[in-house]
């Protein structure tokens, strides 16, 4: 993006009132605003703090594929940047903008920078994120793997099966939980056993409110139902919070169009021969007619 006319000549005058501002948007769609200027500013919807304590070094941009990289540095407060949210992974793959502003007349701006988090680290009542340029998508490896599970993820764009078809998500009140991974309901008899695991278990309310953990274990016990996570999640999960439970799918061919009816999106490779196959050799006793092994 080409340098406004305006900010062009600002910049060119060699006395200049320029500051920078960076928005941090998190994927649970909560934004946070920040600049270096000594006063607080405000364009495009956003607020940017200017008590925030929050830096950054400057921008290395490229033309070709490199990424572009910066580090951002700053203080945890509960008012701006929360170490226990950084904990609970909310900021994990956020979306960063940066600006530069002229903060006299914040109309004349341009966006320097756009792109993600990458790794952060906090120590000492602060913290240090890597943001990672737009072309950081593009050194990811890319392709189609052929194998026998499915490859898509269940609900997405390429599994299309609706979540919220009625039998395979519900939403209900956690009534006990042990250290945010094992949780314990009453009812739920009318899934089948091991009907959740390998699906998704949603906070929606309270400390956890966001976070996302997979479901390990589903146990169908004569007085209720446990469940297992594969990892604790980040933040404190208390009886009362509210969570939703979402069916699994073990990417099996057979489960895909048994439990889901969703065959015709498949995104596996059943049929493909196995290691086994693929060594076999001619025998003299065996049958050589070019016909099926099965």
């Amino acid at each position: 993006m080409g340098i406004p006319a305006k900010l062009k000549t600002h910049l060119g005058s060699g006395l200049t009132t320029v500051c920078r501002c960076w928005a941090v948007e998190r994927r649970d769609g909560v934004v946070y605003g920040f600049t270096d200027h000594d006063q607080a500013l405000s364009f495009g919807g956003i607020d940017f703090k200017a008590d925030s304590g929050l830096t950054a070094k400057a921008l290395q941009q490229t033309s070709g594929l490199a990424v572009d990289n910066s580090e951002a540095l700053g203080a945890l407060s509960d008012a701006s940047i929360s170490e226990a949210d950084i904990i609970a992974g909310r900021f994990d793959g956020a979306e960063v903008r940066a600006w530069l502003v002229n903060w006299k007349a914040l109309g004349q701006r341009v966006l320097q920078f756009r792109g993600t988090i990458g790794e952060l680290q906090r120590s000492g009542g602060a913290f240090q994120a890597e943001l990672r340029g737009l072309t950081e998508a593009l050194n990811q490896p890319q392709g189609r793997v052929y194998q026998k599970p499915c490859a898509a993820v269940l609900g997405d764009k390429k599994c299309r099966f609706a979540l919220d078809t009625p039998g395979f998500s519900l939403e209900l009140p956690v009534e006990v939980v042990d250290g945010s991974r094992y949780f314990r309901f009453s009812g739920l008899g009318s899934y089948k056993n091991r009907w959740f695991e390998s699906g998704r278990f949603v906070v929606l309310s309270g400390a956890a409110a966001g976070l996302v953990g997979v479901i390990k274990k589903d146990r169908k016990q004569t007085d209720g139902r446990d469940i297992e996570l594969w990892e604790t999640l980040r933040a404190a999960v208390v009886t009362g919070d509210q969570v939703r439970l979402e069916a699994g799918c073990n990417k099996r061919a057979k489960a895909c169009r048994l439990k889901f009816d969703n065959l015709l999106n498949f995104q596996g490779f059943p049929d493909i021969p196995g290691e086994d196959w693929l060594m076999a050799y001619p025998k003299r006793n065996g049958v050589n007619d070019g016909g099926s092994l099965g």
